[in-house]
């Protein structure tokens, strides 16, 4: 105790940091260091550097260039990364959402069979309006306005469907006629693979073993070198083209009443997933005031917002804030200079193109069904003991994986919602957004 105090006095008796970081980031006024932010920038950047890997081979299965998507992943990043630290001085990383990349692929492009060029340009017509809604008041009434059940269950579904696709990709879920889905055969390499790298990303993560994901997916990938599953490539290039991807959406396709829905989806998802994740990373920073107030947050919310806009341009699927920066801040990041330094680093990471190509499926499967399992969490917050807000919820959450779509599943759960509340004289829980919205998802369902 008598050290930490003599530690107190000697930091509070040094002079205040001066030159360009310090005007930059303030540094002393948030308490920390270049050396700590650092440190911390790099601690992000290893707990997240999974997504440099996870999403070319989702987007991939879109049909996008796998060169292009790895190139397009890592600098939407880097450039979400340097605009959350450079105008909102938080130490928040970010890159293309987990779970919207799947959403993305798996239901906009592969079920709903729409080019990634017109899923692109719902990504940006989402990304525009997220930005209208920060930029106004609209974003405050409209968080308010959806029940937190419905929000909760939102990121909780979205997490049983990345799920779902992590087990179907690594071949331990199979489709059976009979059945619908059936267990793989745990036998073949593949699956045992997957299952392996989930399981070791579930111990060491719990062990806080620092970036325990990425050294799974690593793991993994060699033992497939080994065993002749995977060709090695190489470690270091030139980062790839960026052309097949770079302003390569379609604007004029999504603005078709068929996609009502995917913008909504995109939309909401993102907008609750970023409010959550930034009050969350804000307690944590000490970002939070005296008052109650957030530091800086409607700086980070539009930092957010544009961020996914620019991905869109450069071809990814919508850039957002990453609840993974919390182990950064708890490494002492306190500022920008944290989140710069995350930045600078996925733009070192575009030189890791073999490394990238090399890395099988059923690796990144194990990180998805590692990360799904996360993103459920958020039921625990759900009053069980309402049946009017659990029943919606669990609609929500199970209709995503089972009708293979975040859209559907969203707008089921909104009809479930308004339903179960007016026929149980509960009608003043009920919105006028969430009528609206009702009735939009209602006549999708009729006439689409």
């Amino acid at each position: 105790m008598e050290s930490t105090k003599q530690e107190q006095q000697a930091y509070s008796s040094s002079p205040p940091a001066s030159g360009l970081l310090e005007r930059l980031f303030k540094l002393s006024l948030h308490g920390t260091t270049v050396k700590t932010e650092l440190a911390a920038g790099l601690t992000t950047f290893i707990t997240m550097a999974y997504i440099i890997f996870v999403n070319p081979n989702i987007m991939a299965d879109a049909g996008v260039n796998h060169g292009a998507a790895f190139v397009a992943t890592c600098l939407a990043a880097a450039l979400g990364c340097f605009l959350m630290g450079l105008y909102a001085n938080w130490p928040v990383g970010l890159a293309p959402g987990m779970g919207l990349n799947a959403f993305f692929t798996y239901t906009v492009v592969k079920t709903m069979n729409y080019s990634w060029e017109i899923a692109l340009g719902a990504v940006f017509i989402s990304g525009v309006l997220f930005m209208i809604l920060t930029f106004s008041r609209i974003r405050e009434w409209l968080l308010n306005s959806i029940p937190p059940s419905l929000r909760f269950a939102m990121g909780a579904g979205v997490g049983l469907f990345l799920g779902l696709i992590g087990l179907k990709t690594a071949g331990i879920v199979v489709a059976n006629p009979a059945t619908l889905v059936h267990v793989g055969d745990l036998t073949k390499p593949g699956p045992l693979l997957a299952a392996i790298c989930f399981l070791m990303i579930a111990v060491l993560e719990y062990r806080r073993v620092f970036g325990g994901i990425l050294i799974s997916i690593l793991t993994v990938t060699v033992a497939g070198i080994g065993l002749g599953l995977v060709k090695f490539g190489g470690v270091f290039s030139m980062p790839p083209s960026l052309a097949p991807t770079f302003l390569a959406m379609d604007i004029s396709g999504a603005f078709n009443v068929t996609m009502v829905s995917v913008i909504l989806a995109f939309l909401f998802v993102h907008m609750f997933d970023t409010a959550g994740t930034l009050m969350g990373v804000a307690q944590r920073a000490h970002l939070v005031r005296d008052d109650g107030r957030i530091e800086n947050l409607s700086k980070a919310m539009k930092a957010d917002s544009a961020s996914s806009v620019v991905g869109a341009v450069l071809g990814v699927p919508p850039v957002t804030s990453y609840v993974e920066s919390a182990a950064g801040v708890a490494a002492g990041g306190r500022t920008g200079l944290t989140a710069v330094t995350v930045g600078a680093l996925f733009i070192a990471a575009m030189f890791f193109a073999p490394l990238a190509g090399m890395i099988p499926a059923y690796a990144t499967a194990g990180a998805l069904i590692y990360v799904a399992m996360l993103m459920m969490g958020g039921l625990a917050h759900i009053d069980w003991k309402e049946h009017t807000e659990t029943i919606p919820a669990i609609v929500t959450v199970i209709m995503m994986p089972l009708t293979f779509s975040v859209a559907d599943g969203i707008a089921l759960g909104f009809v479930t919602y308004v339903v179960m509340k007016v026929f149980t004289g509960r009608q003043k829980d009920v919105t006028p957004s969430l009528y609206a919205l009702c009735l939009i998802f209602v006549a999708k369902f009729i006439f689409l």
